[in-house]
């Protein structure tokens, strides 16, 4: 098998560079693009769920589709949804603390 080579990323970078020209205003996201999942863009969000809503809302992904979860023994909230976008899958998550575990020793 040959190494992966930056024609087998090409979908999600052409997502990127997509998303960058339609949406220059919408806050910066932390990008992630693997050859793992070479069709994946992951744009995530840390300490800032506005941010993954106004990315969501802009791209007309219902609110019916996002989960929540919570890691880190519910310290951290996270919402993440799944979308198609110009030939990849586009995955939106946040990450934010939890208002009940910030700001304090237990």
């Amino acid at each position: 098998m040959s190494a992966p080579t930056m024609n087998d990323i090409a979908a999600p970078l052409a997502a990127l560079r997509l998303l960058t020209a339609d949406f220059p205003t919408l806050p910066a996201a932390d990008v992630g693009v693997s050859t793992i999942f070479p069709n994946r863009l992951e744009l995530s969000f840390h300490e800032d769920f506005p941010a993954f809503e106004a990315w969501r809302s802009a791209l007309g992904i219902d609110s019916d589709t996002v989960t929540y979860a919570e890691q880190s023994s519910g310290r951290t909230r996270v919402l993440t949804v799944w979308a198609d976008y110009a030939g990849a899958r586009l995955r939106l998550i946040g990450y934010t603390a939890h208002p009940d575990h910030m700001g304090g020793a237990e």
